[in-house]
């Protein structure tokens, strides 16, 4: 019996070892700037690509962005107005973006209204 609760034990002490960790790890050693997210992206890291327009630029660093999901499009808005295309993000250049930011569809359908299942891409400007 003893050598079962001290195997027990030891699984458990090893389990929450690996977990903290995990999460220690995981913290704020990020390769990305402050203001960095998987939701958005700051004019810190946009430099690092100063030669491509928007649209290469999320393709690059956040991919996922651009996918379809249920065969519903990304929208896109630019300093808070909407386009017909999210390929209007090509005649945009790194150099005149200050961020860009990713709203799931839930958040922008109850920011913008219907029509956003597969989310929003929200570009401010540097003006």
């Amino acid at each position: 019996m003893r050598s079962h609760i001290s195997r027990t034990t030891l699984v458990f002490a090893l389990a929450l070892a690996f977990g903290i960790a995990g999460c220690a790890s995981s913290g704020g050693s990020s390769s990305r700037p402050a203001g960095s997210s998987s939701t958005r992206i700051v004019r810190a890291e946009l430099a690092t690509l100063p030669d491509m327009d928007a649209f290469l630029a999320i393709e690059r660093l956040r991919p996922r962005w651009l996918q379809s999901r249920s065969g519903d499009i990304v929208q896109l808005y630019i300093d808070g107005s909407r386009r017909s295309n999210v390929r209007d993000l090509q005649t945009l250049r790194i150099g005149e973006v200050e961020q860009m930011e990713y709203m799931s569809s839930n958040d922008a359908t109850t920011r913008y209204g219907t029509g956003h299942a597969g989310g929003a891409v929200l570009v401010t400007s540097r003006r």
